[in-house]
């Protein structure tokens, strides 16, 4: 249900709520307005100052079962090793039970009087089984079998996605959560891959992007590509330098998956200056970035790990310079000097502006932000401080449709949790609306923009979501109380006509959810 954009200047809680953060709770444009004497800068500034807001931390019993990116992988592996034993013990049972049913050869012919019975005991009759004559006594049946535990890495999946739903709902506004699920989508990797990916996709995000994501740039994109998950992902684990020992025997030879996106989507971006030349030389570069195997003979398995012996030797010249031959700081030196590359500035400027901002964002805050970016050594906690305070941020209109996710989360945060303390069903709602969790169509992430997520289908599968929650909710008061709780006085007159007109409460909150100032931003 997308309505036209207005073109008056935005209310500011609507853009601390909508544009930076995820939703407005009851009770929040309130505080925002009141605590703070309305600086809403003021109340995004304040989340940024929080030590450790972007953590999920380990030692909290709410998230007892989450595990470290290694442990999950272990898991796993050992997971796939007990599922290819049960497999071939299958495998030799079916066999033994097939030979065990073929009939023995004929026994040979007899004469006829040698295999005569006596007629005393040809004529006997059978002996009942029971009382009745006839009848057959009961065969008693074994229990039923308990079902067998969802695998390892569909419960790892689980406890993740829970911990990233919990810490939406926890959180005070949401823009620094905003900005980890933007660096997250920008650094993707995908959980179809295969269950290595499944059982540590969760713990990449807590790993290498939530510990950085107010840090230095470079710091996360050292993180990212050095990460067990992301190698898996992107095939590194299958690239063999041609010259290197491992090499030698030409059984497998160089992938430049990792290269290509490294440069293409984690830096400098498509047009940033590097050719196809740049992406073989740096494919070399990366050669021996490998994840420890379950046999732990290159390192302790499901870690990362440097293998020497499939390291292409020798220097390198990437984007016109060379990189002396050094092994594993060979690729961190090339990682490091591409992080402050002029076209790594440019393409994250333009990136954060378009998701914050506009589908086409402003060209003067780009601007801006290429030069923060550039002076402050890739300082995101600067880049976010940028955002708040350009004013751009709170004079375009808020034309862009939230993100399935972030409307997932909007929801939850204005008409409760899900009452089964689970995620499994704002799991399958993001599945219905074509964004699953840590599972993106390719290594460019989702569609940031808003034709991506406008379609007639797409509104009304959130229209179905919006009733859905609405349906959920035990007491719901007022609609209109809660309109003037999670929006405020900036809800148009229409939208305050049809939520009045409602024919119950119910379809008054699903039509507050699929108002124009609920799903924009």
């Amino acid at each position: 249900m997308a309505a036209p954009v207005s073109n008056s200047r935005p209310d500011p809680a609507l853009v601390v709520f909508n544009r930076f953060g995820l939703g407005a709770r009851p009770g929040d444009v309130d505080k925002l307005r009141g605590d703070l004497k309305g600086d809403p800068r003021a109340y995004l500034k304040a989340e940024l100052r929080q030590p450790d807001i972007a953590m999920i931390p380990y030692d909290d019993p709410a998230y007892a079962g989450l595990l470290g990116s290694t442990a999950a992988i272990q898991a796993s592996m050992a997971a796939s090793f007990q599922r290819k034993l049960d497999m071939q013990a299958v495998t030799r049972q079916a066999t033994m039970t097939n030979a065990a049913a073929v009939p023995p050869p004929a026994a040979p012919t007899m004469p006829a009087a040698a295999s005569a019975k006596p007629a005393a005991a040809a004529e006997m009759p059978a002996k009942p089984t029971s009382g009745l004559a006839g009848a057959t006594k009961p065969v008693a049946q074994p229990p039923a079998s308990p079902p067998a535990p969802p695998p390892i890495e569909a419960r790892l999946f689980q406890a993740e996605a829970q911990a990233r739903f919990d810490k939406a709902l926890k959180a005070d506004v949401g823009f620094v959560e905003r900005l980890v699920y933007f660096w997250s989508n920008h650094f993707c990797i995908s959980v179809a891959k295969d269950n290595i990916v499944r059982a540590s996709a969760g713990a990449f995000e807590r790993e290498a992007i939530r510990p950085f994501v107010l840090g230095r740039f470079a710091d996360m994109l050292l993180a990212v590509e050095h990460h067990p998950a992301m190698l898996f992902y992107l095939d590194n684990q299958q690239s063999v330098g041609p010259k290197s020992r491992a090499g030698n025997n030409g059984k497998r030879g160089l992938n430049e998956n990792l290269a290509r996106e490294i440069l293409e989507l984690h830096t400098l971006g498509v047009g940033g200056g590097y050719s196809q030349a740049d992406v073989t030389s740096f494919a070399r570069i990366l050669t021996g970035w490998m994840i420890g195997g379950r046999d732990g003979h290159l390192g302790e398995p499901g870690n990362f790990v440097f293998n020497a012996n499939a390291h292409e030797p020798g220097d390198e010249v990437l984007l016109g310079k060379t990189y002396p031959a050094g092994g594993q700081g060979q690729a961190e030196a090339a990682l490091n000097d591409i992080a402050r590359h002029p076209a790594t500035a440019l393409h994250i400027a333009t990136k954060l502006a378009r998701y914050f901002i506009a589908d086409t964002p402003p060209p003067a805050a780009v601007e801006r932000l290429v030069k923060v970016f550039t002076k402050s050594d890739g300082d995101l906690r600067a880049m976010a401080a940028t955002l708040i305070d350009m004013p751009e941020a709170w004079s375009t209109p808020l034309a862009k449709i939230r993100s399935p996710f972030d409307f997932i989360v909007a929801i939850r945060r204005a008409a409760g949790p899900d009452p089964a303390n689970n995620p499994n069903q704002s799991l399958g709602w993001l599945n219905a609306l074509g964004e699953p969790l840590w599972q993106p169509p390719g290594p460019n992430g989702f569609a940031d923009e808003t034709d991506a997520w406008a379609s007639a289908e797409g509104m009304k599968i959130r229209l179905d979501i919006a009733w859905q929650a609405a349906r959920q909710v035990k007491a719901i008061g007022n609609p209109n109380d809660t309109l003037d709780a999670v929006i405020g006085p900036s809800a148009s007159p229409e939208t305050r006509l049809a939520i009045a007109q409602a024919e119950s409460k119910q379809q008054g909150l699903a039509m507050l959810l699929m108002a124009p100032e609920f799903q924009r931003r």
